[in-house]
């Protein structure tokens, strides 16, 4: 199934959903952690009744693996609408456990005096296909054989590189109907291997543990076009890296701002 297919499942209108997911979207032991953020942002969004409020921030904390080819459940909550602002929280859990737990802030416009643009530039050249990552069945997690990556910042992970910093663009294979939003935003923003794995000598596991989206404007582009990624390691400590990335459209307007902490097992 592609991402579209899934993020449309009707169950995800329901508060409470029960599902499984392929193993074709898996990460190693879990399902693609993209994938899974999504699917919890869509079931949010389907609660949302106050259409005049957009994405502000999106926060998860990955608890533990959630398999593939095995159900699951997702809850969804209202915590607060208020006059301005909609809270919610979605939780996944499978086999009585938590997986995932994740918040999202939703805040309609409002008249204001102060505006501060945001002028960050994007420092990607244009494409260039060659440097398209061609997927390889057994080395590369199951899930990017749905997703281009084109690598222009940094190196492959395990490639003992002397440099953290990680860069490229990014699209899902299949186009989006009838166009790209925050949902597919949001998926690929954790496409990319963490930034630090680069420094490892040889293959080492890593996890995301805690990661935070914040959206500046509603997104609605063309269902092919690529987003741009361009992540640092911020700092890296006793097995744990805090990691800062900038999410830009192809034309160069910063879209969003991401931080994830990871755990690295290279011990």
């Amino acid at each position: 199934m592609t991402f579209d297919q899934l993020i449309s499942l009707p169950v995800l209108q329901n508060t409470q959903a029960e599902l499984s997911l392929p193993a074709s979207w898996g990460q190693g032991r879990t399902v693609f952690g993209g994938l899974s953020a999504a699917l919890m942002l869509q079931s949010m969004l389907h609660q949302l009744t106050e259409q005049d409020r957009r994405l502000l921030s999106f926060s998860c904390n990955f608890v533990g693996p959630l398999l593939s080819d095995e159900s699951f459940e997702l809850s969804t909550q209202l915590l607060r609408s208020g006059k301005n602002a909609t809270q919610m929280q979605t939780t996944i859990t499978q086999n009585g456990q938590p997986c995932l737990v994740a918040l999202a802030c939703f805040g309609k416009p409002r008249t204001s005096a102060i505006t501060v643009r945001a002028d960050d530039t994007c420092t990607l050249t244009e494409l260039n296909d060659k440097q398209t990552l061609p997927y390889i069945d057994g080395v590369m997690p199951a899930f990017i054989q749905h997703i281009d990556l084109n690598l222009q910042q940094g190196a492959l992970p395990f490639s003992a590189a002397s440099s953290s910093n990680l860069g490229g663009w990014m699209k899902f294979k299949a186009p989006a109907k009838p166009n790209l939003s925050v949902l597919h935003l949001l998926a690929l923003a954790d496409a990319w291997p963490p930034t630090l794995l680069q420094l490892c000598k040889g293959p080492t596991p890593a996890s995301s543990m805690s990661w935070y989206i914040e959206f500046l404007d509603d997104i609605a582009l063309a269902g092919d076009e690529w987003f741009a990624m361009e992540a640092v390691t911020h700092q890296a400590e006793h097995g744990y890296a805090i990691e800062d990335a900038k999410l830009f459209s192809q034309d160069g307007k910063l879209l969003a701002l991401s931080r994830q902490t990871v755990a690295v097992f290279d011990s």
